[in-house]
């Protein structure tokens, strides 16, 4: 078991983690560093507890974001089929509404 220090704004946090997966939490918490002003300043200055909360809803919001942005693999060319045969039922419509 490995021990990381992650730093956020000026507080020091021993995180215990397996070993091999030091880097990954420490950017992990650079990604939360990066929040803590906006954190800190949202909460004012009401607390540490009080900006992680705040830091970790931002970094929730964005996830939130991203997910509803993403498509599902094969989404697209399901609403490719879809679309396709659409244009293939008006192009029918179009042609029995002419001859009638």
């Amino acid at each position: 078991m490995a021990t990381v220090t992650l730093v956020i704004g000026d507080n020091r946090w021993p995180v215990a983690c397996r070993d091999g997966e030091e880097a990954r939490l420490e950017q992990l918490g650079a990604m939360i560093d990066e929040r803590w002003g906006d954190a800190q300043r949202a909460s004012g200055n009401t607390g540490t507890l009080q900006a992680l909360l705040l830091a970790a809803l931002m970094l929730a919001d964005d996830l939130a974001d991203a997910k509803a942005s993403a498509r599902a693999p094969g989404e697209t060319d399901a609403l490719a089929a879809i679309a396709g045969r659409l244009e293939s039922l008006a192009t029918s419509l179009e042609k029995s509404a002419a001859s009638a």
